[in-house]
């Protein structure tokens, strides 16, 4: 870094700590001000593959952020309208949005008119940056409200210093660029050929996810709330508003198709991820009746026929059943009082 460079960066970094802005501002302003200089490496390009009529995906065969996969680690998804392209949560990084980006206008050829962040983990809307780069700051950003506070406030900081650290720095130069059009359960929103309507059912994986169901492709993009041969975080979610949310969902829609942020879409990803929950809320529950502790709690838990046949093909299990497992105790325990 030359000396121009450097002082920059050290103003960059004095105007950071001294700005009266909620914290997604200040932090924007700062990547802002470094990115021209101090940015991560481009990403490969992943193929686009179609899902439905109107469905395209960028797929991502991991399931975690690494500094080989430079945070490519959950599905990219297009609506492919006549009036142009529908978004879906835009990944981790301003190279992963730049990366969609080229491949988007080497193969479908249209403008992006919108984008929706189906709720406020990081690998769903920092890639918002490149898009508003390439298609102006009024390119309507769509996210429940809730969403777009929590991004505002302590999520949006926290996911990118929380990628930069998973990425080894990849993702240096992506800025904060939260969502500017509030998104409430029951909208519906039609771009030309296409008709998306919103689905928000509570607390599932995070109290705002919403659902994006495509209704003239029978395909319901579930962002996290199901996830595919991989364990959902569940530490902002609920055991119990995720089987309501599955139930509702298979009522209300007509699809043939649930299309996962993480993981392979197909007609069975509901069930796969339910009865996996099932079989680490049911017996938490039953320990919470029956007065035993955590430890035996878990050992009811492995031992349970829906959990142990899934245990080697769910990414993510011996690192995190322990602490879901603990989760679902304390959330059986406050549903029993």
């Amino acid at each position: 870094m030359n000396r121009r460079l450097f002082l920059r960066s050290v103003a960059a970094i004095s105007a950071l700590g001294a700005a009266e802005f909620a914290p997604w501002q200040a932090m924007s302003a700062f990547a802002e001000e470094i990115s021209d200089f101090v940015r991560g490496p481009a990403i490969k390009d992943y193929p686009l593959r179609q899902i439905s009529k109107h469905v395209w995906i960028i797929f991502t065969p991991d399931a975690f952020p690494t500094p080989e996969n430079q945070g490519m680690m959950s599905n990219v998804t297009f609506v492919n309208t006549s009036q142009g392209i529908v978004v879906v949560d835009t990944g981790a990084s301003v190279q992963i949005g730049e990366m969609s980006i080229r491949q988007l206008e080497r193969s479908l050829k249209k403008p992006v008119i919108a984008i929706i962040n189906t709720h406020y983990h990081g690998d769903h809307w920092l890639g918002n940056h490149a898009y508003v780069d390439r298609y102006g700051n009024s390119l309507p950003i769509y996210a429940h409200p809730g969403t777009i506070q929590a991004i505002k406030g302590i999520q949006g900081s926290l996911w990118l210093t929380l990628i930069e650290k998973a990425t080894n720095q990849a993702s240096l130069g992506t800025r904060i660029v939260p969502p500017n059009t509030p998104l409430e359960h029951g909208a519906v929103l039609k771009f030309g050929d296409v008709t998306l309507r919103i689905h928000h059912y509570g607390t599932v994986h995070t109290p705002f996810d919403l659902c994006v169901e495509v209704v003239q492709d029978g395909v319901t993009l579930v962002g996290d709330i199901a996830m595919d041969r991989r364990i959902a975080n569940m530490d902002d979610g609920s055991y119990l508003g995720t089987f309501k949310a599955y139930d509702t969902l298979v009522k209300k829609t007509g699809t043939r198709i649930w299309l996962p942020a993480h993981g392979e879409p197909g007609e069975h990803v509901l069930k796969w991820n339910r009865e996996l929950f099932e079989g680490i809320y049911r017996p938490c529950e039953q320990a919470v009746k029956n007065g035993l502790p955590l430890e035996e709690a878990k050992a009811l838990v492995l031992k349970d026929p829906r959990v142990a046949s899934r245990a080697k093909e769910t990414r993510g299990f011996e690192a995190n059943i322990g602490k879901y497992v603990s989760i679902a105790y304390l959330e059986a325990e406050a549903a029993g009082f």
